[in-house]
């Protein structure tokens, strides 16, 4: 029932007092300026029971910590500092805890296709754009780069043919970073050309690694010295590493999720419908972000531990926020704004853009079964306190996010929940799932890099890779994170299964069924691709993905 469909006075009595009970419990707080506001529970045991970990996710999560630590402990590795001298030993962090994929990593991450294979399909598919034009402060001269394209061809020429991708890091200019040693730790808000080869390979062919072009900031080329492209390559991983965690993962899904999922309990009864369809998509999101903020960022916490500073880490995010909008967190308009369309080998797009039309219909079918016309939608003064809240809170009223303040259409309502559910689902398992398999192979994405970046070419070695590396001590501690936060839980419920069954009534139980039937049709899909391919993509399938950010 919607609130103006409720005409009787017991019923709508009760309808306004559940919704002050849930406004006096499920209040706003904040963590940072130009962020998303957050629920102001400040410990886990402040969280409604009905919010909290089960009894088993409680205790596997701690076990798996622990039992990570005991054996990290037994090597005497989790507070070294000393450095690495050899790639081997690092191979050697786990006794049991690789998998295929992070052995795979560990042994072809040097490798320029595999490089550039990994800005598409990797744990952080979001930077990448076409490049049509070369920004002013990127210099590449054509000579430069003729050596890596086709026989014949040129820079102008593989540019108008769509073949020319950038990432730029220009977001971490002037962040503070950590002093260590007493020496300021780099962050290096570089630039990095890549091309899309005959052989539809994405090769990276120009690194540079601030945004100022000058003779200390040379171009580093694939024809360098070995040691300075591998170099050059690391440090750019580590810009991606840092936007990847604290951008596209934390504060896209994460920080996104919790205001979402306040408002729905300030706004919405639960006799709502719409609290029916979005309550199961914010399972345990309370409990993971306020442990999150409480252990990963508190201070000597893992995601302390990279070159931010607190403050940087504060203005990264707030920067980035202010910045979002609301078509960049719609995947098939992020994909075309991108120039993403027809990149091939795109499996990220492939599966993220399916994954969106399944959602898609289910929402519809949901939305046009309660709201038959839009005067519903405008009537239904729960549904317009609910996106204003969002609006508000989540997107501190940021008209230029594009974000609605108000709803006027059932269309507009679709699209928004298609938004929320996808980003909370299937856009958290994309930036998730790979966490450990790319990360805990440390030289491969680097959250922390404890040497300034080569100024000149020629002038780096091994021993330069290793002094610039984390330490023994911060390796480990990296890894270890990575592997507790994506095992797999065994309470864990994927993507379109409802074990609570909010509906009662036949229409929307059958429409769950149909999204369901997608769904399985979906991953039988991937999993056929898959079989085919040297590396596969298994993030977006919907076995994989959780209907909650709930780790």
């Amino acid at each position: 029932m919607k609130a103006f469909e409720d005409d009787h006075p017991l019923l709508t009595d009760h309808r306004k007092r559940e919704l002050i009970c849930h406004k006096d419990l499920y209040q706003w707080g904040t963590y940072g300026e130009r962020l998303p506001h957050i629920a102001s529970f400040k410990d886990s045991s402040e969280i409604p029971d009905e919010d909290r970990f089960s009894v088993s996710k409680t205790y596997e999560f701690a076990f798996g910590k622990e039992f990570t630590l005991v054996e990290l402990k037994l090597k005497g590795t989790n507070n070294s500092t000393k450095q690495w001298e050899d790639f081997e030993a690092m191979k050697n962090v786990f006794w049991f805890k690789n998998t295929p994929m992070s052995e795979y990593v560990s042994e072809h991450w040097m490798e320029d296709d595999f490089y550039g294979f990994q800005f598409l399909n990797g744990i952080n598919p979001n930077m990448i754009q076409r490049c049509l034009e070369l920004p002013h402060n990127f210099p590449v001269r054509e000579e430069m780069v003729k050596p890596f394209l086709d026989s014949g061809s040129s820079l102008q020429r593989e540019m108008e043919k769509g073949n020319i991708f950038l990432s730029d890091y220009k977001g971490l200019c002037g962040l503070s970073t950590k002093v260590e040693n007493g020496e300021v730790l780099p962050l290096t808000p570089g630039l990095c050309l890549f091309y899309m080869n005959p052989e539809n390979k994405l090769m990276p062919i120009a690194i540079q690694l601030t945004q100022q072009p000058s003779e200390q900031n040379p171009i580093f080329l694939p024809s360098d010295p070995e040691c300075d492209w591998l170099l050059a390559k690391m440090f750019v991983k580590h810009a991606d590493g840092i936007y990847h965690q604290f951008v596209y993962h934390l504060l896209n899904t994460h920080f996104l999720a919790e205001p979402f999922a306040v408002a729905t309990l300030r706004s919405f009864p639960v006799i709502h419908p719409l609290y029916k369809l979005l309550i199961p998509h914010f399972r345990y999101t309370f409990q993971i972000n306020v442990v999150g903020r409480k252990i990963l960022l508190s201070p000597g916490g893992p995601l302390h531990t990279t070159s931010l500073t607190p403050e940087g880490l504060v203005e990264l995010m707030g920067r980035a926020h202010s910045e979002t909008t609301y078509s960049s967190l719609c995947l098939p308009e992020n994909i075309r704004a991108r120039g993403l369309e027809s990149v091939p080998n795109f499996y990220y797009r492939d599966d993220g853009l399916k994954l969106w039309n399944i959602i898609n219909s289910f929402v519809k079918a949901i939305v046009d079964h309660y709201y038959p016309s839009d005067s519903d939608v405008c009537r239904d003064s729960e549904l317009q306190d609910w996106i204003n809240e969002i609006f508000t809170q989540a997107f501190l009223g940021n008209k230029s996010s594009g974000i609605p303040a108000a709803f006027h259409t059932v269309e507009e309502v679709t699209r928004f929940i298609t938004m929320l559910i996808f980003n909370v689902s299937c856009q958290h398992a994309a930036v998730h799932l790979g966490q450990f398999e790319y990360e805990c192979w440390i030289p491969n994405s680097p959250l922390l890099m404890r040497k300034a970046p080569p100024t000149m070419k020629g002038q780096s070695s091994m021993k330069t890779i290793f002094e610039t590396l984390p330490t023994v001590g911060q390796t480990v501690g990296f890894m270890a994170s990575g592997w507790v936060l994506t095992k797999k839980y065994t309470d864990s419920i994927p993507l379109g299964l409802y074990p609570d069954e909010h509906f009662d009534e036949p229409a929307p139980k059958q429409m769950i069924k149909e999204f369901q039937a997608e769904l399985s049709f979906l991953s039988e899909t991937i999993a056929a691709r898959n079989a085919g391919l040297v590396v596969p993509y298994n993030y977006l399938n919907p076995t994989e993905i959780e209907n909650s950010i709930t780790i």
